[in-house]
């Protein structure tokens, strides 16, 4: 009886199915932030360029 259990016990703790799909989660959260940060950066040169622009437009 405690042998089937322990066998048991040792399967529960021994899969890997929501392995996969937590692997998949972290890749796209590390996608995400990559992205904010690019997005970040790309958008204060935009806003840079654009105030350069509107001040070049006053002179």
């Amino acid at each position: 009886m405690l042998a089937k259990l322990y066998l048991r016990l040792q399967d529960l703790l021994h899969r890997e199915e929501g392995q996969g799909m937590v692997e998949y989660a972290l890749i796209l959260v590390l996608i995400a932030i990559v992205v904010i940060l690019v997005l970040i950066t790309v958008g204060n040169q935009v806003k840079n360029v654009f105030c350069n622009i509107s001040g070049g437009l006053g002179q």
